[in-house]
């Protein structure tokens, strides 16, 4: 679809319709149930959203009764919209294998994973602004926000076959201060927990940091296990620790991975994807191009990381910045902190020393650099089409935030032979 092509919505609801004035523009939640139905015009689940999105699109349309007199006004706003809808780089499959959830979304990752597959996802929710502007840019569709709202639960149809949750990360991160279940964010879970009892889909998919397993003394970790065991009524085998670096991105990112089946599906046994025999290495990811003068660090600055380093090499806790050779493999992409100076690259194509407005004082001669937000995408398996629309530093906070694609699909792809083998089995 180009974008000089008009979208003729003048046989929604089955009556015809004359585009008006379409500012302001829709807010957030208008625009997610708008591009929810519009995503589900031709399935089961479009009924869903009908009513709310009808509804809001006739704030922005109005009736022309008289079919010979029957003209079709286009305002950018709304043709906009309708647009972004299809023409984006992952739009929804028209021909789809089974159908998921993607809540706590963040960019993508899950999605990306399961569109892969042939999964068409029906809902999705994220808070988060940029995070939000980032996916539909990618997928054409706005998220809903607040998942603890019931407003918004109230939007999640019935029928889907998996629901897939990156449910907070900053609860129950290592790399930063421990919360838990008695931090907001911690009791979260409980809200996919009401969700997965509403709703009862064939499998569920979590994912969340490795220290959940060890948190509050493993109480964390057994609770969730107790809930989606016995309060849910899941077969839930053991979760499982999954690094990145295993399945085709240079990362050392340990995450552990939750998946569960309804009782009634007959699954009792499930196994978890094999590591690949290939390691993927930094040069595999790295900027073809030398990236801009930018993200190169001072020499002051590379100084101070020196300094810093040896400190807390003398205090004895290895503490400090590290530098990835072509060869190696990053270490864990992080939100805050530390994050990307554990992750330095050394780049000997610079050429310009020239200081810019993001760099106090000279170049480093070492062509030391800050790997670019594209290169945090990459060691999260985003492919290169995936549209970055934000500024860095929410580029580098939504990726650092993400799930490993390629990890994430290839344990979605083990979920769905087992459902398709015991499906099979009934026929």
């Amino acid at each position: 679809m180009k974008l000089k092509e008009k979208i003729s919505i003048d046989e929604l609801d089955g009556k015809r319709f004359q585009i008006r004035l379409v500012e302001p523009v829709p807010t957030n939640e208008k625009k997610a149930v708008i591009t929810h139905y519009l995503h589900n015009i031709d399935n089961g689940v479009s009924k869903h959203f009908k009513k709310d999105a009808l509804k809001y699109i006739k704030e922005y349309i109005q009736y022309q009764e008289e079919e010979n007199n029957l003209t079709l006004v286009y305002e950018d706003a709304l043709q906009q919209l309708l647009f972004e809808v299809n023409d984006v780089p992952f739009p929804t499959p028209e021909n789809y294998k089974f159908k998921f959830i993607d809540l706590f979304a963040g960019v993508g990752g899950f999605r990306l994973a399961m569109q892969n597959l042939g999964g068409k996802c029906v809902f999705t929710s994220e808070w988060d602004k940029d995070a939000q502007k980032t996916y539909r840019a990618n997928f054409g569709e706005v998220p809903f926000g607040d998942i603890t709202k019931e407003e918004t639960k109230k939007f999640i149809p019935d029928g889907f076959d998996i629901l897939c949750a990156g449910f907070p990360c900053q609860a129950f991160s290592i790399a930063g201060k421990r919360g838990g279940f008695e931090d907001t964010r911690g009791t979260l879970f409980f809200d996919v927990a009401e969700i997965i009892k509403r709703k009862r889909p064939k499998a569920i998919f979590l994912e969340n940091v490795k220290g959940l397993r060890n948190h509050n003394g493993g109480k964390t970790l057994a609770t969730i296990l107790n809930v989606l065991r016995n309060d849910l009524d899941y077969f839930v085998p053991d979760p499982q620790i999954i690094n990145a670096k295993d399945f085709g991105v240079p990362q050392q990112r340990e995450r552990i991975y939750i998946v569960g089946f309804r009782k009634d599906q007959g699954i009792r046994e499930f196994e978890y994807p094999k590591p690949l025999k290939k390691i993927a290495k930094f040069a595999d990811v790295k900027e073809k191009k030398v990236p801009a003068t930018k993200y190169f660090l001072s020499t002051q600055y590379v100084q101070t990381l020196i300094n810093h380093k040896e400190r807390h090499e003398n205090k004895g806790n290895g503490f400090g910045y590290a530098i990835i050779p072509d060869n190696g493999i990053a270490n864990s992409i992080v939100v805050g902190g530390m994050g990307r100076e554990r992750n330095l690259v050394i780049d000997h194509r610079i050429t310009d020393f020239t200081p810019t407005t993001h760099i106090k004082g000279t170049v480093n001669r070492e062509g030391i650099r800050k790997m670019t937000p594209r290169e945090w995408a990459r060691l999260q398996g985003f492919p290169d089409k995936y549209v970055i629309p934000v500024a860095d530093a929410s580029a580098y906070k939504q990726f650092g935030n993400s799930v490993a694609v390629p990890a994430i699909q290839a344990t979605a792809e083990k979920i769905l032979k087992r459902i398709n083998t015991e499906n099979a089995k009934r026929k």
